[in-house]
């Protein structure tokens, strides 16, 4: 055995990892993750659906809904703190191997094509002084993406440590612009125009269809709140993997909800429902001019990268702990010395050079890779609090560390029902768009049961495999069709 299979031995059986992270890292790992992409496009996100009413629902309705989330992954850290990996864990341990090895996936495949949707708005910010590049869909904005997306390979590849630290430096220096953002929104606020979008423009629709539009977008945005749960086998203190997601949480929050309301009151919806992305970089410069634009664009471009490292490292994080809980190929479980999955890297980052080779085809890159990504994230969240609902009401009590409360189950099941709310404001659109993932990726699960001899499905797991290939030929057909559009 070499020194670098006992390393990987040593972390995956309970003993000291190699890397050790505390509260502050893991909280900015948290707010790495979420303070992406996202927060740069929602006021023409948020502008395309609703007015400031149905902004305030909106977030009123994702700020409970993700806290709940987040209050269930703190609460799940404390009760089972035998589990690693967070979200893949708990629906292994929930609902069985095969539900576990969807999660996993999804949730990878998830992180994969939000990692495409932080080239492709790099692209299209560069592309504002370089037409070259388009809206980042380009033969070669596609080129320079995947030089970009190697390069962050070779990066990662040097060791989990020097990553994470280099994070939590960037998350620092990114969160600098949004705030600047934001106050120079306040100071040229112009109230009558705050009040002219406050209803919502004629193309918005019902109120509810308003707040419905917006929930994909909520759901990106909040992408990595889990992201300390997800790294909980690094933890220095286990209670410290709670503490960073609320902490993590509730900064976010704030950041999200202020930069997308303070938008309404610089321009008239309709005129932010048309600027190029990112957006934020358009509304700062009709209230401040051309500088506002490159100020925004600069830090969108440190933002991004400093969450494509994040999510580049917990991508790999989950295959690599789905593999050593034997829900993944063995290959996928390999370490290097550094106690980094260079295998599950590798097949992480080639994962987002397809998707990113896929977007040059497609009519809105952005969104759709946005959507896409809030859609495959849905069925392991869902299922983590679904989770938290046994837990709390005394299932699997042998192995939880204290009783469940009536505040805890009231958490999980609020947390639950937004879930399920999540996937039907997805539509079925994005619903099959995920199985046709989905359901290829049943030969990894195959694969591993292969390579420990044991039957390749039980009854309940045929059954779900079944309806999962259904779903994905139904999506095909749909796609080939033209009824769903990239």
């Amino acid at each position: 055995m070499t020194n670098a299979d006992s390393r990987t031995d040593a972390a995956s059986s309970g003993a000291t990892p190699a890397v050790r992270l505390t509260l502050l890292t893991l909280t900015a790992m948290v707010v790495g993750s979420m303070v992406g992409a996202g927060v740069f496009s929602l006021p023409r996100r948020f502008a395309q659906e609703t007015g400031v009413a149905g902004a305030l629902i909106a977030w009123a309705v994702a700020g409970v809904g993700m806290l709940m989330l987040a209050f269930v992954f703190q609460t799940l850290a404390v009760r089972r703190p035998d589990l690693d990996a967070g979200v893949y864990a708990y629906a292994k341990a929930g609902f069985g191997e095969y539900l576990g090895f969807f999660s996993a996936f999804g949730y990878w495949a998830s992180a994969c094509v939000g990692n495409v949707t932080y080239w492709v708005l790099i692209m299209s910010t560069i592309g504002a002084i370089a037409p070259a590049l388009g809206d980042g869909d380009t033969a070669l904005a596609v080129v320079l993406s995947s030089v970009g997306l190697w390069a962050f390979f070779l990066l990662v590849r040097r060791g989990v440590k020097e990553a994470a630290a280099i994070n939590r430096i960037v998350t620092v220096a990114k969160i600098v612009p949004i705030l600047v953002f934001v106050l120079l929104a306040l100071f040229f606020f112009k109230p009558s125009v705050f009040a002219d979008n406050f209803r919502g423009a004629d193309y918005a629709g019902s109120l509810f269809n308003q707040v419905r539009g917006t929930m994909l977008a909520t759901v990106f945005v909040f992408l990595g709140v889990e992201g300390a749960s997800v790294y909980s086998r690094h933890a220095r203190r286990r209670e410290d993997v709670g503490r960073a997601t609320v902490l993590g949480f509730l900064s976010v929050f704030a950041i999200f909800a202020s930069v997308t309301i303070v938008s309404y009151g610089l321009m008239p919806m309709s005129e932010i429902a048309e600027l190029r992305q990112p957006s934020m970089a358009g509304v700062l410069e009709a209230a401040v001019g051309t500088w506002g634009e490159v100020f925004v664009s600069a830090g969108l471009i440190v933002s991004v990268l400093g969450a494509y490292l994040a999510w580049t490292l917990m991508a790999a994080e989950v295959l690599f702990v789905a593999a050593k809980g034997d829900d993944m190929p063995r290959f996928l479980g390999r370490t290097s010395g550094d106690d980094v999955p260079v295998p599950a890297l590798l097949m992480t980052t080639a994962l987002s050079q397809v998707v990113l080779i896929v977007t040059a085809f497609s009519d809105d890159a952005f969104n759709f890779a946005l959507d896409l990504t809030s859609a495959l994230s849905l069925i392991p969240f869902l299922l983590a609090a679904a989770f938290a609902v046994k837990i709390a009401l005394g299932s699997q009590r042998e192995k939880a560390v204290g009783r469940g409360t009536r505040r805890e189950l009231a958490i999980a099941v609020l947390a639950t029902l937004y879930t399920a709310f999540l996937l039907y404001a997805a539509g079925l659109k994005f619903v099959l768009v995920s199985f046709v993932l989905y359901a290829p990726a049943t030969f990894l699960f195959v694969k591993a049961r292969r390579e420990q001899n044991r039957r390749l499905f039980s009854p309940a797991e045929g059954a779900i495999c079944a309806v999962s290939v259904v779903g994905a030929v139904v999506g095909i057909v749909a796609l080939a069709a033209g009824w769903i559009e990239l």
